[in-house]
């Protein structure tokens, strides 16, 4: 009789996430930090002597969505932080990656995401203007990565994930990568505060 395969990943803190039945439960911020700063953007193909780290991305996005609205909710700024965070489990898997693998790997997504938005005490499923307003501030983010950072022209950027807006000096000073222990870090403290209000 074949063994049934293992579908849970253990976290540093102990916890055991199961990625077909994701629990609120077994979702920690320590380890969504500690996995997101170990994450590389683009697959690691960036400029500069770090990894450009989901989490330092998560940061860059919260920082452009402030600018297009700086009178954003608590709960929508938590939930840009955390619009990522499945990645802690299942990597960032490039887009033309997901095209290949299709539907079971953003089933998995979906549920991550929900578990996750539980635990924090947000909605498991964002609005669609919350989605709109995520996926307008994550692509302005995909547009100066790519430019900055991953060897893209700015026309080829333009063609992939329309024209950005201009930005803020400190918006566009994230974008020089950070260690592991400073994207972990900052990361933790950004989504803490998010939770204090």
């Amino acid at each position: 009789m074949a063994k049934e395969p293992r579908v849970w990943q253990r976290m540093l803190s102990g916890r055991r996430l199961n990625l077909l039945d994701p629990s609120p439960l077994d979702v920690e911020l320590d380890d969504i930090a500690h996995g997101l700063a170990r994450v590389a953007r683009w697959n690691g193909q960036t400029a500069g002597g770090h990894i450009f780290s989901v989490a330092q991305h998560s940061l860059l996005v919260e920082a452009i969505a402030i600018h297009l609205d700086p009178a954003m909710s608590r709960e929508w700024r938590l939930a840009v932080l955390l619009h990522d965070a499945p990645e802690y489990v299942i990597g960032d898997i490039i887009s033309p990656f997901k095209a290949v693998i299709g539907d079971a790997y953003k089933s998995i997504e979906a549920g991550l995401l929900a578990a996750i938005h539980l635990h924090f005490g947000l909605p498991a499923q964002p609005s669609a203007a919350l989605k709109r307003f995520i996926k307008q501030a994550d692509r302005q983010a995909a547009f100066l990565e790519a430019t900055h950072l991953a060897g893209f022209s700015r026309e080829e950027a333009i063609k992939l994930f329309g024209r950005p807006e201009p930005l803020p000096r400190p918006v566009l000073a994230l974008l020089e990568p950070w260690p592991v222990a400073q994207a972990e870090e900052r990361y933790h403290e950004k989504v803490t505060a998010a939770l204090a209000g």
